[in-house]
C-alpha cells in the first residue's frame, strides 16, 4: 500500500492518479466533487455563502477535471411542462422521462413514463439519439476546455451522471420494468448495454485525438441499504463483460483509472468491481452499512472516495470531530480522497460545512 511522504513534490494530476493507484504520494488531495443540493445552497446563501459559489475560499485543488462530452441522448427531447395543478406539476424532461413533482421543493419526483418500453423504442432511439457522430458532442470551445483543464493540472476525466449501464438503462426504461426486462427481454438488455459500451468507447476515441485522458468515470447508482439491484449472476452476465472492455480500452490506450459510483451498500459490488478491472469507486454511503475502513483492507488495490458520514456533519463539530477520528486510519496512508459520502443536504449549515472542510484540510496538510 502506497506512503505517505512529505519529501515528495507533487502536482494536482499525478497525486490524484498515484492516489487512486494507492501509491506513495506527498499528502491526500485535498478536494471534495460533491456540491450541495440546492435547497442546500438557499440556506447557505443566507449563513455566509452570500453569491459566491459554494467552493469559495476553501482553496482546494483542481481534483478531477471532466471533458466536456455530451455521452448520452442527442438531440434530447424537448424539456416540457404537460399540466401544471398548482403545488405540483407534471414534466417531460431532456431524457425523455416524464415525472410529477412538487414545486419548491427538493424530493424525488413521481416518475411516471419511461422512452424505451420494448425493442422498436429502443432500435428508434439508438438510431436516432444515440449515434457518436451527431454533431454536438464535442463543444466548439473544446480545444479552449482542454487548455484550462491542463493549466490548473486537472487530472483528466470522461464520463458521469447521468452515464452508466445499468444507470442508463434505468433512465430509459424504469427501474421496476427494467429489472423485469432481465427476466422477461434478456436479449434487449444485452443489446443496450452492448452497444451503449460500443458507443461510449467510440467518444472515447474521439476524445483521445485531442487529450490524453486520466480517468473514465462511470455513473450506475445500482444499489440500496441492501446492496446491488441485480444479482452477482446477473451482473457477471451483463455488466461485467462491458466493464472488462472498457477496462481493456483504458489499459490500451494509457489510461490509469476506471472508477464506479454507485450509492447504497458496496459489499457485493466490491468484488465484482475488481474482477471487472475497476480500480476506484465511490461515495460509500454509511448509513447504507459501508465501512470505508473495512473496505481498504479487504480491497487495498481499489481507491476509495467518500465514506464520511453526510448525517454527523449536519449535527455539529463534536460529532465531526468524532467522525473524522473514526476515520483516523484512512489519513495515513495512499488510496484515499477523503470526502462526504454524498451531496450536503439542508439540514447541513454552511458553519457546519465549513468546520468539517477546514477540519480536513487540518488533517491533510498536518
Amino acid at each position: 500500500m502506497g506512503k505517505i511522504d512529505g519529501n515528495l513534490n507533487l502536482g494536482n494530476r499525478e497525486r490524484m492518479i498515484r492516489t487512486c493507484l494507492n501509491m506513495d504520494i506527498d499528502r491526500l488531495p485535498f478536494w471534495h466533487w460533491f456540491g450541495p443540493w440546492g435547497e442546500t445552497i438557499e440556506r447557505w446563501r443566507h449563513e455566509g455563502l452570500g453569491e459566491n459559489n459554494w467552493d469559495h475560499g476553501f482553496g482546494f485543488d483542481a481534483g478531477f477535471g471532466a471533458l466536456p462530452v455530451d455521452l448520452g441522448l442527442l438531440p434530447k427531447y424537448e424539456w416540457k411542462v404537460l399540466s401544471d395543478d398548482g403545488d405540483k406539476r407534471t414534466i417531460r424532461d431532456e431524457r425523455g422521462i416524464s415525472f410529477i413533482e412538487i414545486k419548491n421543493h427538493s424530493t424525488i419526483p413521481y416518475y411516471i413514463d419511461y422512452p424505451v418500453k420494448n425493442r422498436a423504442d429502443w432500435k428508434a432511439l439508438k438510431e436516432e439519439r444515440f449515434n457518436p457522430d451527431t454533431p454536438g458532442r464535442f463543444p466548439p470551445n473544446w480545444l479552449d476546455t482542454i487548455k484550462l483543464l491542463k493549466e490548473k493540472d486537472a487530472a483528466i476525466q470522461i464520463g458521469g451522471y447521468p452515464h452508466g449501464l445499468f444507470g442508463t438503462l434505468r433512465d430509459l426504461i424504469g427501474v421496476e420494468d427494467l429489472l423485469v426486462m432481465f427476466y422477461d427481454d434478456p436479449e434487449l438488455i444485452r443489446d443496450m448495454t452492448d452497444y451503449l459500451t460500443g458507443f461510449w468507447i467510440s467518444l472515447y476515441e474521439k476524445a483521445l485525438h485531442s487529450v490524453q485522458i486520466d480517468h473514465i468515470h462511470i455513473w450506475e447508482d445500482m444499489s440500496g441499504k441492501q446492496g446491488p439491484l441485480i444479482s452477482p449472476s446477473m451482473y457477471r452476465e451483463y455488466i461485467t463483460p462491458n466493464y472488462k472492455r472498457i477496462a481493456g480500452f483504458a489499459k490500451k490506450n494509457g489510461i490509469p483509472l476506471v472508477s464506479v459510483d454507485t450509492d447504497g451498500n458496496m459489499d457485493v459490488l466490491m468484488p465484482l468491481l475488481k474482477e471487472a478491472g475497476v480500480n476506484l469507486a465511490l461515495p460509500f454511503e454509511v448509513q447504507a452499512g459501508c465501512d470505508v475502513n473495512v473496505y481498504k483492507t479487504r480491497y487495498p488495490d481499489i481507491g476509495i472516495i467518500g465514506g464520511i458520514d453526510k448525517r454527523k456533519i449536519a449535527l455539529g463539530r463534536e460529532e465531526t470531530d468524532r467522525e473524522l477520528a473514526r476515520l483516523a486510519p484512512m489519513f495515513e496512508a495512499s488510496g484515499y480522497i477523503p470526502m462526504l459520502d454524498h451531496l450536503p443536504h439542508p439540514e447541513m449549515s454552511y458553519g457546519d460545512f465549513c468546520y468539517f472542510i477546514e477540519s480536513l484540510r487540518k488533517r491533510i496538510f498536518r
